[in-house]
């Protein structure tokens, strides 16, 4: 990514320099709180370590990318294998529901102010003190293992309030998930000492450890949701599976967080780091630090908000699915499932861009440059739009046969895959408006701004919240979650219309035409693709069997619909498009052009 953004600097003529730009405060000490509304093992590999990393330092963006690419893999693999064990029934929609109230819990009270306050406060400790900071991060892992075991007991013993104020469950289901959520919440400890540990590497700029630790934890994961199905076997129900069985389920997902934080803490001390427990606090600067986060804390409670929402809508709406058709309905498992493929695109893309960017923003805050703010903004955004826009219509026309051929396994049948895809397809819509959130997120933070991030987040929050709950109201239950992902959306559609007006006044203008342009454009070229891609789903959907149908349609539309994608952004002239090229063509020899043989 660096590189394609370097070939587009070049090309793109420079604009008259903008001076004035003054931060609200210094952007060193906001660091970056993630996406703040997806909790989950596999789901937030980034955080604080792009905005650690410093310009220049290529081989941290390699790895921190790689790893992202194999932990999200390991990722869909373990939530294959779930899908498998469980379903998409009740007995899933218990499991995930209480696979993620720890993350919640631990996002809500420490992971926000972690990230987004004492990643960066580590950093300026270690340059300033005479101790290299030492004294202040034997103090911070003291403070936060004492609080985590703390909240992580409170937590326990609160399973069941936990569980009611997540979802609407009763009987059967809601023992299913207090018992899961219960062990799960023990995760709470392993989760925060792997947040720590992750925060002093990061502040040495160890960023390996981080990135691929995740995957372990999705293998363990793994293993234990296939040990579950060989014990217990496919088709169970809330029903008819066992305490013990579940116990097996839940333990050894918390083993894979356990292993994970050790990896990380056994980074930590070849890194150099000797705990030595301190808890004399007085003094240290934690409170001011964390003070500071007042407004980042808003809008990560106003995230997590919305999420409690939608996971209240989603399971409701699933079991009232059930209990109208005595069969299993689109609930909150088909909901996740379908979030997780959702977000690969942007873990992979725009998380690259957001490694890229940060760097350079802040660092034109620092020299009062409005115009180099805004232009990196620009394009980044059209940089990433050109792999996003046609990921995305691809995600929309291939949703169905492709969660087919990820979930139709063990207990999920292919028409539970289909309700995933459908699902899905609304997803597939967001991709865009949600990336172009994140970024402009991340321009206020450049400018060491939290305040209006989180001021916007309430009226889009309220939007959110009130279609969700609109749509549990208006719709058939079965109907509910498919069109769930809409007011997920719709946070992200509120909050960039507020984002764009405070920044157009703050930056001169956010190159809108140039941005409306290039995204214009870049459809367009999508559309024969995508056109072509739906026309081998129908043709291919002919030929009998589940699977075999999917696979043909992805492999010829996916490769048919990729390079008339490319043809038409060349007829087009989409210099995006070309600048990833140009980067391929001197990087691969595949697309290298022969060089000319002169002629004596």
């Amino acid at each position: 990514m660096p590189a394609v953004f370097d070939a587009a600097e070049r090309y793109e003529p420079p604009t008259e320099p903008e001076i004035g730009l003054v931060p609200m405060r210094d952007p060193g000490d906001v660091g970056d709180p993630g996406v703040a509304d997806r909790p989950g093992a596999e789901r937030d590999e980034v955080r604080t370590a792009a905005r650690a990393a410093r310009p220049g330092v290529a081989h941290s963006s390699a790895v921190m990318a790689i790893g992202t690419v194999f932990s999200r893999a390991t990722g869909f693999l373990r939530t294959t294998v779930l899908s498998a064990a469980l379903g998409v029934g009740l007995l899933g929609d218990a499991y995930q529901t209480a696979d993620m109230i720890p993350f919640a819990v631990y996002a809500l009270l420490l992971g926000g102010l972690l990230s987004s306050v004492f990643v960066p406060f580590l950093v300026k400790r270690r340059r300033r003190d005479a101790d290299g900071g030492a004294a202040t991060e034997h103090r911070l892992f003291t403070a936060a293992v004492a609080g985590l075991l703390v909240l992580t007991a409170a937590a326990m013993l609160a399973a069941g309030p936990l569980v009611s104020a997540y979802a609407g469950y009763a009987g059967r289901q809601y023992d299913i998930a207090v018992l899961l959520t219960r062990l799960l919440l023990a995760q709470i400890l392993f989760i925060g000492v792997s947040g720590v540990a992750g925060a002093l590497l990061n502040a040495r700029e160890r960023f390996g450890a981080p990135m691929w630790a995740p995957i372990v934890n999705n293998l363990i994961t793994v293993g234990a949701g296939a040990a579950f199905l060989a014990v217990a076997g496919p088709g169970r129900t809330v029903d008819s599976v066992t305490d013990g069985e579940l116990t097996l389920l839940a333990l050894g997902s918390a083993l894979g967080t356990a292993v994970q934080s050790l990896i990380l803490v056994w980074s930590l001390w070849r890194a150099g780091f000797r705990w030595r427990p301190r808890l004399d606090l007085r003094g240290s600067g934690f409170g001011e630090a964390a003070r500071s986060a007042l407004w980042m804390l808003v809008y990560i409670v106003v995230a997590q908000g919305g999420l409690l929402v939608s996971t209240n809508v989603a399971t409701r709406a699933g079991a009232r699915a059930a209990e109208e058709s005595g069969a299993p309905g689109a609930g909150l498992a088909a909901y996740k499932f379908a979030e997780v493929v959702f977000q690969l695109p942007y873990a992979i893309i725009a998380v690259s861009v957001i490694t890229a960017l940060l760097p350079r923003m802040s660092a034109h805050v620092a020299d009062g440059r409005r115009d180099l703010l805004r232009a990196d903004f620009s394009r980044g955004l059209r940089l990433a739009s050109a792999l996003l826009v046609p990921l995305s219509v691809a995600m929309l026309v291939f949703a169905v046969p492709g969660a087919v051929l990820l979930f139709a396994y063990g207990s999920t049948e292919p028409v539970d895959a289909r309700r995933i895809g459908l699902v899905l397809m609304v997803f597939a819509v967001m991709v865009i408006p949600f990336t172009l959130f994140q970024l402009q997120m991340r321009v206020f933070y450049a400018l060491g701004d939290t305040r209006t991030p989180g001021l916007l987040a309430v009226p889009a929050g309220l939007a959110q919240a009130a279609m969700a709950v609109g749509l549990l109201a208006l719709l058939p239950a079965r109907h509910v979650v498919f069109w769930l992902p809409v007011s997920y959306g719709l946070f992200y559609v509120v909050g960039t219309a507020g984002a764009t007006l405070v920044l157009r006044r703050r930056l001169g203008g956010m190159d809108g035409r140039r941005i409306l342009r290039s995204l214009t454009l870049l459809y367009l070229a999508a559309l024969p693709g995508g056109l072509f891609a739906a026309g081998c789903v129908w043709a291919f959907g002919h030929l009998p069997g589940d699977r075999v149908p999917g696979v043909l349609a992805m492999a010829v539309g996916g490769l048919g619909g990729g390079l008339l994608y490319v043809a038409g952004a060349r007829l087009l002239r989409v210099a995006e498009v070309g600048f990833f090229l140009d980067v391929a063509r001197a990087r691969l020899p595949l697309f290298r052009r022969p060089a000319r043989q002169e002629t004596p």
